[in-house]
């Protein structure tokens, strides 16, 4: 069932969103080389916990950090630990925060040192995929047409949209009814209405869109070895299109 969210509630994905899009803020300054990645989770965990938070992801379905930090051909889910930044690394940072009994959740990712045009133009991709994705979002318009929205972007670019892994509603679950694909054809889907609070996160691979989950039975990786990129905004559906929560 999609919930839609009002006064309180909708104020409250307000405030853990505008949390989340400030932690995140802070941990891709830190985004070096020479960083570890386990340096960066810790450096999540003390933002949320400046902020009178919770990590959302730390402990959810098991998941052993508070700060996904998934690098080069790692789509998603990377667990942060002894992997040092280098040069050149295409660095996805996604994070969630649990304040007041809401969540919040984004992803950006980082270029370190990147000059090669297609990673680029990967990252662009992405970017640009998420905000046409939130430019689509208005009352009475289908899922689909979202969906389609941010398809087109990536396909445009000469990029994969990655299909195991979607888009999804938020609030006080961290996974929610809609998932939210980053494909699909316009005019399907459930009809979006105002108070809706949702995560549109495209997850793009370079090369092939097939993926595959390591052994710790959470990274996602590009079959094919190429670099992935991964943006992700949580926005409330308003009377004059989307408003992003996690904007900071």
């Amino acid at each position: 069932m999609i919930t839609c969210k009002r006064g309180r509630e909708l104020d409250a994905m307000r405030v853990s969103g505008r949390l989340a899009g400030e932690v995140l803020q802070g941990v891709a300054a830190a985004v070096v080389p020479g960083v570890l990645t386990r340096e960066l989770d810790a450096l999540a965990r003390k933002l949320i916990g400046e902020r009178g938070a919770t990590p959302s992801f730390l402990g959810y379905r098991g998941f052993p950090a508070a700060l996904c930090v998934s690098v080069n051909d790692e789509v998603i889910h990377g667990i942060p630990g002894d992997r040092r930044i280098l040069p050149g690394d295409v660095v996805s940072l996604d994070v969630g925060v649990l304040y007041q009994g809401f969540h919040g959740d984004t992803a950006t990712t980082v270029l370190v040192g990147v000059s090669d045009p297609d990673i680029i133009r990967l990252v662009d991709a992405t970017r640009r995929a998420r905000d046409a994705g939130i430019a689509s979002v208005r009352p009475g318009v289908r899922l689909g047409d979202v969906s389609h929205a941010i398809e087109q972007v990536v396909q445009q670019a000469g990029c994969s949209v990655v299909r195991e892994f979607v888009g999804h509603g938020i609030g006080q679950q961290l996974h929610e009814d809609p998932q939210i694909p980053n494909y699909g054809s316009p005019g399907r889907g459930p009809v979006l209405k105002v108070g809706m609070t949702l995560c549109i996160e495209p997850m793009v691979n370079l090369g092939r869109p097939d993926v595959s989950v390591l052994r710790d039975g959470w990274t996602v990786v590009a079959k094919d070895g190429r670099p992935s990129a991964h943006f992700e905004h949580t926005i409330a559906v308003c009377e004059n299109g989307a408003e992003i929560v996690t904007a900071v």
